[in-house]
């Protein structure tokens, strides 16, 4: 009979290290996204724990499944699907692979969640705002002593790929890349090569500042024509009140160029959307929307860089009347 096989001893104290140091397997539930830390939730969806649990009870009776036939996507995969879509930007196979799906399930997921969440749309997009009126010029005047402020106006270009079709020029901005021009504080999303302008000239929230429907002003770039309503920086300030009045409100307009800020932190997608512009259209509406809640629900802030002041090309169409209520907040408040 054949001696038995004898490991060197060396071998065996290599075996019995690599056992002790031997990592218990932890086996997570895929059907289940919210079972990890709450560093790797956040990172990955841009919410916490909790605020992806208040998405859930709000969105569950618009996109829930009837059936679990054919492995049905639950309610909490399919929102933090689109949630990692809006946070990372990646193409729809990589979103898909994090998630262990197809392609195609995550597509599907995505236009589910964004299509649900425009339903609150004018929900969480009011203005002034959540607060109270006086709360917010408190605020605004808090930033730089600027007076009767209740909103601040800016655009931004949102990236798209080129779109099909004959008004396709119209998306090509004046740096020559493909976009939607999109303005906060306004409904209005137009195609990249609309000046700032136009696009508040032809919003819903300029008709209603006209109609005096609110109590104070709001504060825009060059890019804006001056009205009673909408303050502009002087184009060419005298030194005194001209000069003040043009300091004060670039320090308190700095607050929408955070805001874009925070938004583009909070979601990658809107550096670049490789759809169409009606689709790219509801996902910055849908943004827009998730950001608010983010806000109200006091979410941490992702780290972000402020939006530099967009190099709008000035305009000549300043309102008389305007012109005239600009002077008596310069001269009043900054003389």
């Amino acid at each position: 009979m054949a001696a038995p096989f004898l490991r060197d001893p060396i071998d065996q104290g290599a075996i019995l290290i690599r056992l002790a140091f031997r990592r218990e397997r932890v086996l997570r539930d895929r059907q289940d996204p919210l079972h990890h830390s709450d560093v790797f939730v956040f990172e990955c969806y841009r919410f916490g724990r909790q605020g992806i649990i208040y998405l859930i009870n709000l969105l569950e009776p618009y996109i829930s499944n009837t059936t679990r036939r054919s492995r049905a996507l639950t309610v909490t995969q399919t929102i933090c699907i689109g949630l990692r879509f809006f946070a990372s930007g990646a193409f729809l196979y990589s979103v898909g692979n994090a998630e262990n799906i197809d392609k195609a399930a995550a597509c599907r997921a995505v236009r589910r969640v964004y299509l649900t969440l425009k339903r609150f749309l004018y929900v969480f997009i009011t203005f002034p705002g959540h607060t109270r009126g006086n709360g917010i010029k408190e605020g605004f005047y808090a930033v730089a002593e600027f007076p009767n402020v209740i909103g601040a106006v800016d655009c931004s270009q949102i990236p798209i790929k080129a779109p099909s079709g004959p008004n396709e020029a119209d998306f090509v901005n004046r740096k020559s890349f493909h976009s939607i021009n999109v303005q906060l504080f306004s409904d209005a999303k137009w195609p990249g090569s609309v000046h700032d302008s136009r696009i508040f000239r032809e919003s819903t929230l300029c008709q209603r500042f006209e109609e005096g429907h609110y109590d104070g002003v709001l504060i825009g770039d060059r890019g804006c024509a001056c009205k009673p309503f909408l303050m502009t920086p002087y184009p060419e300030p005298t030194p005194g009140p001209q000069a003040q009045f043009n300091v004060a409100l670039a320090r308190t307009r700095a607050r929408i160029e955070m805001t874009f800020g925070q938004l583009k932190a909070r979601f990658n997608c809107l550096r670049g959307l490789r759809v169409a512009p009606d689709r790219a259209c509801d996902i910055i509406g849908t943004c827009a929307v998730l950001h608010n809640i983010a806000t109200i629900r006091k979410e941490r802030v992702p780290v972000f860089q402020a939006q530099p002041e967009d190099d709008v090309d000035p305009v000549h169409l300043d309102q008389q009347n305007g012109r005239a209520a600009r002077d008596r907040i310069a001269y009043h408040y900054f003389g």
